[in-house]
């Protein structure tokens, strides 16, 4: 089994991860990373009886120590690793916080999938695909999001961020914010990866209005978890960025998967190639955000 090429999903126990998972796995040997062991467990009882292979590590992807403490055991399985999805992800309607004391949709959304990816990338082929999976919901222009009263990513600084402090004016909906400046950072790092690492492959996938999902389970407050998983995919205009789970698995494992080469696109949830908010294309802002990201995860040890 270890001659064959590895995939890690983060997130894959649920949702777009769990859907990711059933697909990619038809291309090789997944390492699933999750904070959960039963449902790790259940989930690699599902793909052996599918006929695949899978190693679970558990990793809580908002502790940054787990995080790093999870790449080592990744390291030391000894698969050449094709790709990395950084796919968890969560929307709390009320402010949580991370074991680091951070802010725990900003610590899970961007910085956890920031420190795993820093901390595997030096080790993966070259080649490799790293993806991200991002949100339009960072982007104020966004016609939907302007609809339902969103305000895009409210970035201050990184540091502000961590302790939950958003631009004023934002979004009324809670956890909004806290979830579209998570989705701006990890977006605009992509793109500065993408600059800077020729040697891999750094792509973001945006999965549309995904009905059968729920970010941040019991903790999303029940109209958010109607609005975004069943309401918004139906109706017009909206229902032109709908997707499932399975559907956006197929994009995802496709980009995934892709020997082409290209680097630093952001693609929909019909995997065309679109364009993300003005200040997470600026390569100042990029550099920005991944320097400030560094320094505060430097003060971890």
């Amino acid at each position: 089994m270890k001659n064959k090429k590895a995939y890690i999903i983060t997130g894959p126990t649920s949702g777009i991860g769990h859907a990711t998972a059933l697909e990619l796995a038809k291309h090789g040997t997944l390492i699933l990373v999750a904070r959960n062991k039963k449902k790790l467990d259940l989930l690699q009882i599902e793909l052996k009886d599918l006929g695949h292979d899978t190693v679970s590590v558990v990793c809580d992807i908002s502790d940054i120590k787990s995080v790093r403490k999870a790449a080592q055991e990744i390291l030391a399985l000894g698969f050449p690793i094709a790709g990395l999805l950084n796919n968890a992800g969560i929307m709390p309607s009320k402010p949580l916080k991370s074991d680091q004391g951070w802010d725990l949709t900003f610590a899970t959304n961007h910085l956890g999938a920031f420190a795993l990816t820093e901390a595997l990338a030096p080790h993966l082929p070259d080649g490799a695909n790293v993806v991200f999976i991002a949100s339009a919901i960072e982007d104020p222009e966004r016609k939907p999001a302007k609809a339902m009263g969103m305000k895009g990513g409210r970035f201050i600084s990184v540091e502000a961020s961590a302790r939950g402090e958003w631009k004023a004016g934002g979004a009324k909906m809670p956890g909004i914010d806290a979830y579209a400046t998570s989705k701006q950072c990890i977006l605009a790092a992509t793109f500065a990866f993408a600059r800077n690492d020729r040697r891999l492959h750094y792509n973001a996938i945006e999965p549309g209005i995904t009905r059968g999902t729920s970010l941040g389970g019991e903790s999303t407050n029940a109209f958010v978890r109607f609005l975004f998983g069943h309401l918004m995919a139906m109706i017009p205009p909206f229902s032109h960025y709908s997707s499932t789970p399975e559907r956006s698995a197929i994009v995802i494992t496709n980009v995934l998967t892709d020997k082409s080469g290209k680097t630093g696109v952001y693609v929909d949830e019909k995997g065309r190639p679109m364009l993300s908010s003005e200040q997470t294309r600026d390569p100042e802002f990029q550099d920005r955000v991944v320097a400030e990201t560094r320094n505060l995860l430097a003060t971890i040890r």
